[in-house]
């Protein structure tokens, strides 16, 4: 059973930082994209930054220049740092994964449970 297990979340001041971290586990095949979505309340889940096993990271524009995503994949797990908190960053951060639970399975996406973050005073 592959599981998502995501840390890091909490209560940040405006203008702080958070680092929240994203582990892959259990049995699968293969791992072809890892990322983070948001979803505020009344909100619709939104892409935060994603990235393929290459490396090449997409980003909201709401975060550019502010968040940064990293992935270490020996660890199959993925990052991401995020810096000049807003308030507006509210939300529950979910971790995603593309991968193929075995050789003989297709593709398809996992997600974990979510990590509250909130940022305020």
């Amino acid at each position: 059973q592959v599981q998502l297990v995501e840390s890091g979340g909490g209560l940040v001041q405006p203008g702080g930082s958070l680092r929240l971290s994203c582990a892959a586990s259990g049995r699968f095949y293969n791992i072809y994209a890892m990322g983070w979505y948001r979803q505020a309340p009344g909100k619709q889940r939104e892409l935060v930054a994603a990235s393929s096993s290459g490396g090449s990271v997409n980003y909201a524009d709401s975060v550019k220049g502010r968040f940064t995503m990293s992935r270490d994949n020996a660890k199959n797990t993925v990052y991401l740092q995020m810096n000049s908190l807003k308030p507006e960053d509210t939300a529950v951060y979910y971790c995603n994964a593309d991968l193929r639970p075995s050789w003989y399975m297709e593709r398809k996406d996992y997600w974990g449970q979510g990590t509250q973050v909130t940022v305020s005073s």
